[in-house]
């Protein structure tokens, strides 16, 4: 049984995260079981666990530190495959400007930049923010969670800030749009999206795929 726990703190469509996988898992003949969970003890006993978000980061880290959240995933990160999406690859990093300003968990190095009201392509055109739509992911290095995945693939994105990481290292896929921002990062035992997966079609269930059959062994 391969078990993956997907963290509710209330914000997101996690239903649609959990439909992904356990569809991808059918696809794979995997024997998989998902459980959209706040349970501290359900997230400890998971073989994989995802950390998705959707919202003002605000809410979401009011949340997240009323549920303890952090420490489940810093625990997780410890041992096993764990997946960030969204709005919870912002959460890890140090701090965001979204709000006025909020603090998030520094489990990674970076912070939380907004796009800016004048945001412009390279021929001077005004683009709309939040980010929303389908844009493509160049990859920065290699990774078991990009095999079959093409690089320049398109993801689907729905953002207004973007990360900025404190580690060129852990950089795993980029992408433009006004300016060039990580759009993925991975470091040890975590992998992490601004994009999201279970949104994004071919490309986003066959990176799912990849995460049920990951090892950490990147």
């Amino acid at each position: 049984m391969n078990t993956v726990a997907v963290i509710d703190y209330g914000m997101g469509n996690l239903h649609s995260v959990a439909k992904a996988v356990e569809h991808v898992g059918r696809e794979l003949h995997l024997d998989v079981r998902v459980a959209v969970t706040a349970n501290a003890e359900t997230i400890a006993d998971a073989d994989r666990v995802i950390f998705p978000g959707v919202g003002a980061i605000r809410d979401c880290m009011a949340e997240i530190n009323r549920l303890n959240v952090g420490r489940m995933v810093a625990e997780a990160m410890k041992t096993r495959p764990v997946l960030a999406i969204c709005v919870g690859m912002q959460a890890l990093m140090e701090r965001s400007e979204e709000n006025g300003g909020v603090d998030c968990l520094g489990l990674a190095p970076g912070r939380v930049r907004y796009f800016g009201d004048e945001l412009r392509d390279e021929r001077g055109s005004r683009l709309k923010v939040p980010h929303m739509g389908w844009n493509e992911v160049r990859q920065t290095r290699e990774h078991p969670l990009w095999e079959g995945v093409p690089d320049g693939s398109r993801f689907y994105f729905v953002h207004s800030y973007y990360v900025e990481t404190g580690s060129d290292d852990l950089v795993a896929g980029k992408t433009t749009y006004g300016k060039e921002m990580v759009s993925a990062f991975a470091d040890r035992n975590i992998f992490a999206t601004q994009f999201h997966p279970e949104k994004s079609q071919t490309a986003g269930l066959r990176l799912l795929g990849n995460f049920l059959q990951w090892n950490c062994a990147a």
